[in-house]
This record gives C-alpha cells, structure tokens and sequence, in this order.
C-alpha cells in the first residue's frame, strides 16, 4: 500500500523525519526555486528516486489539490499503537499536554489541528480508529508537516484510554458550548489532556461524562461555535501561556 504526501512543507518535514518511508519524489519540471531544490538535495542524500513530471501530470496524481510541485510517493504510515503510548509514556516531557479528538471527521480539520498541536509542543495526539478522518493526503497538507513530527495515536476506546489517563494523574479537560467555567479559568498547569468534539455534535456523551471539567469559550458574535482547529488552537496556546507565566 502507497499514498501521496503533499505540499513543500509536508514533503519537506517528511523528509527529515521519515526519509526511508519515501518511494519516489515527483517534482513539477516548469518549476525550481530554492524550497524545492532543499528537499530534492534532501531526496539525493537519502538516495530517494526522483522525477521531473509536467504540473498536468502532478494535478491529475493529486486530484487537483495544491500540491506546490512537489509530490511523495510513500509506504502508507501507521498511526502508533496504545501499546506504544504505554511504552513511551514515561519520556513524555512533564506537565504532559496531550490533545484527544473525538470525531473530527473532516480532514482538513484534521490537519489543521495537527499543526497547531506541534505549534504547541503536544506531546501526543489521540485519534480514535472510528469516526476520524484518516490522516490523508488533505489531512498532512493541511498539517504543514505536523503529521509527520507529532506522535499521533490510534486508540480503539477513546473514553477507555482517557480513563487510563486520568489513573495517572492527567486532568481530563472538554471543550463545550455549555462548559460550565470559561476556557482560561481553568488551570492548565497541570497534566492535561484536552479533549475536542467533531464538527457540529461536539463531544460525544460519554466523552463529556468523562472528562474531569468542560470548558467554554464565549461567543461575543452572532455565530454559536468556533471551528474546531480554531478552539483547539485557542485551548492549546492558553496551556502553553499559563505554563510560561509559571516558569517565569
């Protein structure tokens, strides 16, 4: 099994981290610029094929999607197991911060809180095996190579693992409309996970009964709801602020 990995930005973090993942570079002939050249040197010393292909080509490889002239063919990547979660857990920089998504099934959401969780420094993101966009091609474009630096886990049970969690003293904290304390009232010193609902159901109803405390972020607007890549980035950089406010 192959995919595509997308954009100068992704390709290039991809060839970074995982260069041995890669099957073959495609880059669009009409173009060369100094961030293409970067990563087809990156390609020639990983010993990556490359090939020169016309943009028709590369558009139809990619279905049309803004793929910036540069394309990777690679093994198709496995999310982490809860095993490794397990295994790792104790290297995990402390206070961890971690990010669980409960159903945010469209993929350039997907990305986008990927890119904001890296942005962070989240040590891990957890990702259910059902009701989740997969991490596509859409998905790791729109993570601008956040998908391939994040430790983004696939977990069967997401209550089941939050629950593992919270035994090991991480505050479970869930972002909703009728949170009853307002997002930068809580504290998020501490070991947190927080925990965001899919696009227009929001958290599930076992999630929410899981979760130690519910946030909200008030609307000032006429609209009830933020994005989730948008609340995700807001929640996620309140943590990172209150953790500098202490260290300073």
């Amino acid at each position: 099994m192959t995919e595509r990995v997308i954009g100068i930005h992704a390709v290039e973090a991809l060839m970074r981290n995982d260069p041995g993942r890669v099957l073959r570079l495609c880059v669009q002939a009409e173009r060369t610029d100094a961030r293409i050249d970067a990563i087809v040197a990156l390609a020639n010393a990983a010993r990556v094929p490359i090939e020169t292909q016309p943009r028709r080509q590369l558009d139809r490889a990619t279905n049309d999607a803004r793929h910036q002239g540069v394309v990777a063919e690679t093994r198709v990547a496995d999310l982490a197991s809860e095993a490794e979660l397990e295994l790792r857990w104790p290297t995990l920089a402390v206070p961890q911060l971690l990010l669980a998504l409960d159903g945010v099934t469209d993929p350039r959401n997907l990305g986008a809180c990927l890119r904001s969780a890296d942005a962070a420094g989240v040590g891990a993101v957890l990702l259910p095996k059902s009701r989740s966009a997969p991490l596509s091609d859409v998905a790791r474009k729109a993570a601008s190579g956040a998908a391939e630096s994040l430790f983004v886990v696939s977990v069967s049970n997401l209550v089941r693992r939050l629950e593992w969690l919270k035994d090991r003293d991480v505050w479970v904290i869930g972002a909703a409309g009728n949170g009853d304390v307002a997002w930068d009232a809580v504290d998020l010193q501490r070991p947190t996970v927080l925990v965001l609902g899919g696009e227009g159901k929001g958290l599930r109803d076992l999630t929410r009964k899981t979760c130690d405390q519910l946030v909200s972020i008030p609307m000032a607007g006429s609209v009830s709801s933020l994005n989730v890549s948008v609340a995700v980035g807001v929640l996620l950089f309140e943590a990172v602020r209150q953790r500098r406010t202490k260290r300073l």
